[in-house]
């Protein structure tokens, strides 16, 4: 859903792009001259409103065993979904996936499965989260505390982000020094502000652990 940062059970909005990465080395069939073999897509069961996706597919350059699929959907519901695509190769063959999303509602500031990658860790780590602030530019700050509650680093990136979704804030395990953190048990805690919209988003507290 929108682009490739995406989980399954992720954010988006009332309005997102169904994203379907397609490879296979016969082709992928798109001529929709075949009855029954056309790249579709079936958003919460509703087999009465079948997706038909050929028109949307574009091939790799000079590849044509692969390409993408961009298909906008619009005015969905808040709430969870789940859709499924399914594709055929040029010989008949057949594959179908499915993912479920979540669409945030409108003004309701949320930032969801907000985590840290590795954890615990010893050298570095990644801060990952979602957001309702697609396609905009965001300020991030993660300050990092110890258990007792002292502020020991602030990771500070500027980012745009085109989809709902971060997942490459990195930061060494060092506090604003430069000086390696205690091994041990600590807290942070992400905020998001976008500017050009005049929104923040703050999660709770989280854990992580030094090794």
């Amino acid at each position: 859903m929108n682009d490739e940062s995406f989980i399954f059970g992720g954010l988006t909005n009332a309005d997102p792009v169904l994203l379907l990465k397609l490879t296979d080395d016969l082709g992928i069939n798109v001529t929709g001259n075949a009855v029954g073999q056309d790249i579709t897509a079936v958003l919460d069961g509703n087999n009465q409103n079948i997706y038909i996706l050929n028109d949307f597919y574009e091939a790799k350059k000079d590849d044509f065993t692969s390409g993408k699929v961009r298909f906008p959907l619009s005015k969905l519901e808040k709430g969870t979904h789940n859709i499924v695509a399914k594709a055929w190769d040029i010989s008949g063959n057949s594959a179908e996936r499915r993912t479920e999303f979540l669409v945030a509602e409108n003004g309701k500031g949320v930032l969801k499965h907000v985590l840290n990658y590795p954890n615990p860790f010893t050298t570095s780590t990644l801060f990952q989260f979602e957001h309702d602030l697609a396609n905009t530019e965001l300020d991030i700050i993660v300050d990092i505390y110890t258990i007792s509650g002292k502020l020991v680093k602030s990771v500070v990136q500027t980012k745009y982000s085109s989809g709902f979704r971060v997942n490459d804030i990195n930061w060494n395990g060092r506090d604003d020094f430069e000086s390696k953190l205690a091994k041990g048990i600590y807290l942070y805690k992400v905020k998001v502000h976008a500017k050009e919209l005049n929104l923040t988003r703050e999660s709770g507290f989280e854990k992580l652990i030094i090794l």
